[in-house]
């Protein structure tokens, strides 16, 4: 966001690998002839615009539905076949069943793996997501000093690769281990697993639940409010709005306070440990972008200006604070610069999602804003 998957807060490779809604209306391209548009027709270009954004992994998906973690085959194909922003990509999303070792490595950099490649497909084995998982929890990874028995389970949960087993797991542990200090990180795998199935409403739930049992946990937190401030959840919950983004803000203000406080790892060095805190933190930022965006459309005077320059530097943050940006984020960057009139800027957030979303919807979306938003300066 993983254990199959896992959020970046785990495994500091990328959260909220899926933001999931219903096909949205293509959006009306402007004509080249068209003034400025209102704060209301920005407004209603600003939700269909991230509604498309947001599709993207859901088309995926709807694909390659249960797509599970990549062999050694896949990999080496994929390798051999796709750019490394597309091999990286995919390995992070949907990681690998395998542990690198000596003769794997020795097999990818013979298909031309680059050292970018490689460094991804290690963080994305069984073993290597487990320890991540163990050392971002925390020490024990939730599961200290608890019994073996409940220990056992607890562990083979966190190694599941499979969506399906993993849910089973974790209803089964609820049932068995009711008062188990370690249910509400239990939940926070079962919220990954929906993740991963596309279920953003069970997402929530299990998020819900595990926060209940502690308010603090970093799993849940990233994983719920990279969903919760989308336009595709706010619009299934209406009534409930309000409410949700108050909850986005609490909970991501919470989080960026718990990730400034993670102790350093081992050997890790004070620049290493700086680098992991900002990786993980612009997971958070992204959330906090779409939160402003959210604020600035919904303002009954239109478009409120203060929001919209919050949602920039929040998504500013998003992309400049690890060394693997969301194109999404930078896709809705490119969408607040267009609100706010900033053209060139737009045009420039617009190309690099479009870069780094090679093979993916987002790159089609990006690619039409740039040719829309070229016609208009040409027109002016």
């Amino acid at each position: 966001m993983r254990i199959k998957g896992i959020i970046t807060v785990l495994a500091v490779l990328g959260l909220a690998g899926g933001l999931f809604a219903q096909r949205p209306a293509p959006a009306t391209a402007p004509s080249s002839q068209q003034q400025q548009p209102t704060a209301q027709q920005q407004t209603q270009q600003g939700n269909q615009t991230q509604q498309m954004a947001a599709q993207v992994t859901t088309n995926q998906k709807a694909k390659n539905p249960g797509a599970g973690p990549l062999n050694e085959k896949e990999v080496t194909k994929e390798i051999k076949s796709s750019p490394a922003e597309t091999v990286i990509k995919d390995v992070k999303e949907r990681g690998v069943d395998f542990d690198m070792d000596p003769d794997i490595e020795k097999k990818l950099r013979k298909a031309k793996a680059t050292d970018e490649e490689i460094q991804a497909v290690k963080e994305a084995g069984p073993k290597a997501r487990a320890q991540n998982a163990k050392l971002e929890m925390g020490s024990g990874g939730g599961a200290q000093n608890i019994p073996k028995e409940q220990a056992t389970a607890y562990n083979a949960i966190k190694t599941e690769l499979d969506p399906d087993k993993t849910i089973s797991e974790c209803e089964d542990f609820a049932k068995k281990y009711a008062d188990s200090a370690a249910l509400t990180y239990v939940y926070s795998f079962e919220a990954n697993a929906y993740q991963q199935k596309g279920d953003v409403d069970k997402v929530v739930d299990y998020t819900d639940k595990s926060l209940k049992l502690n308010g603090d946990n970093l799993m849940s937190l990233v994983l719920s409010i990279g969903l919760m401030p989308q336009p595709q959840y706010l619009n299934n919950h209406k009534a409930e709005q309000e409410k949700i983004l108050q909850d986005t803000q609490t909970r991501a203000n919470r989080a960026l306070e718990l990730i400034a406080k993670l102790p350093k790892l081992g050997t890790e060095s004070d620049e290493d440990y700086q680098k992991r805190l900002a990786e993980i933190g612009s997971q958070v930022h992204g959330p906090l972008g779409m939160f402003h965006l959210e604020m600035a459309n919904q303002s009954l005077s239109g478009l409120d200006k203060t929001e919209l320059g919050k949602a920039e530097e929040e998504f500013n943050a998003a992309v400049s604070k690890t060394t693997h940006p969301d194109p999404r984020d930078y896709y809705r960057l490119g969408e607040t610069y267009k609100l706010d009139g900033k053209t060139d800027d737009a045009i420039q957030a617009f190309t690099r999602a479009g870069e780094l979303g090679q093979g993916t919807l987002i790159k089609t979306y990006a690619d039409q804003q740039v040719a829309e938003l070229n016609k208009l300066k040409a027109a002016h």
